[in-house]
């Protein structure tokens, strides 16, 4: 039931159809509410993942690896902020931001945040391996902000052909 889900809210055919800014965010918040629900099924999140994979015909494809591994990084950050229990799991459920339960940002919501900001890169616009989870507060601070991470990110992205040229050279000549 995870892997199918996920499959669906990961599918890039479907991705592409959806209308609006961060129209994408609920379906990561959903993605790591049926990783966290096998996981604790007795589930392997991984095995979760190569099985959408399968599923919406993205295994072993550069796609497939960026994703899973953005996945299961969201939900490390979900277990670290302590968005996973019952009231944040049914919020994640719904694709809504979940309350952070765990350290200094207890409190606040975990809202979903671009890695490579979509003004510079709006072809990652609805690409669920582009978003992580962040509180509140953090992601309007970052704003569009190109950290080291997205760099690095934007790099990978490129050499495996999911990013353009022009996107690759606006993300290393930030800020202009």
């Amino acid at each position: 039931m995870a892997a199918v889900a996920i499959s669906a809210h990961t599918d890039p055919a479907k991705l592409a159809t959806l209308k609006g800014e961060r129209a994408a965010n609920p379906s990561l918040q959903k993605c790591v509410y049926w990783l966290a629900y096998a996981e604790e099924q007795g589930g392997e999140p991984e095995a979760v993942l190569d099985e959408s994979a399968k599923l919406n015909k993205t295994a072993g494809t550069p796609y497939a690896g960026f994703l899973s591994w953005g996945l299961l990084e969201n939900l490390k950050i979900a277990k670290e902020l302590g968005l996973l229990t019952p009231e944040g799991m049914a919020e994640l459920r719904q694709g809504k931001s979940a309350t952070i339960t765990k350290g200094e940002y207890s409190g606040q919501k975990a809202e979903a945040d671009d890695v490579i900001p979509m003004s510079l890169c709006p072809e990652l616009q609805n690409q669920v391996m582009n978003l992580e989870l962040l509180p509140a507060s953090l992601k309007r601070a970052k704003n569009d902000k190109v950290t080291d991470r997205a760099k690095v990110f934007a790099k990978e992205l490129h050499e495996a052909r999911l990013l353009s040229e022009e996107g690759w050279k606006k993300v290393q000549g930030w800020p202009p």
